[in-house]
């Protein structure tokens, strides 16, 4: 089996840990979900007919991703970026955060991604859309998007292991 670190980062309450519960458990709660440190989770699937697990490194929410410990980033084959769609102020680090992530990490899959779609009315994402660099927007609330999210990291990490 192959097995992949895939952290799971951005600002403090973007819903960073209910995205992984979703995806790992299927399951939603309602309230804030406060994670100190890090905290793993772990999912396998099947993709072109090999088993993966995908290691979910959900890091605590800060403001920069200065203040992450860099040993967090080590080893890791994918970042997702997690903004909260209803909160524009998720985005006011975004690309210094980003420029972080790919000093650390050169050549890492990195995915951008705005949670909460489920706050937010049809034409809200439609224009949203247009101005955000997120590759996908997602509920974890509701799970729209969320397997597609982590099935599309495990998909193209091991596209990248096969040669393909």
């Amino acid at each position: 089996m192959t097995t992949k670190k895939v952290l799971i980062t951005g600002s403090s309450a973007v819903g960073k840990t209910a995205l992984c519960n979703r995806f790992i458990c299927g399951a939603f709660r309602e309230g804030r979900e406060s994670t100190v440190g890090v905290k793993v989770g772990k999912k396998e699937l099947e993709i072109q007919g090999q088993k993966v697990a995908l290691l979910l490194w959900d890091i605590i929410g800060e403001p920069s991703q200065e203040k992450v410990p860099r040993t967090y980033f080590l080893g890791a084959s994918a970042v997702v970026y997690v903004f909260d769609l209803s909160r524009p102020g998720t985005r006011k680090n975004m690309e210094a955060d980003l420029a972080i992530i790919r000093r650390s990490l050169p050549g890492c899959l990195v995915r951008i991604v705005g949670n909460k779609k489920d706050l937010l009315s049809p034409e809200e994402l439609q224009a949203l859309a247009s101005e955000s660099r997120a590759a996908l927007f997602t509920s974890a609330k509701t799970g729209d998007n969320v397997d597609g999210l982590f099935l599309g990291i495990g998909q193209e990490l091991m596209g990248e292991t096969a040669g393909i």
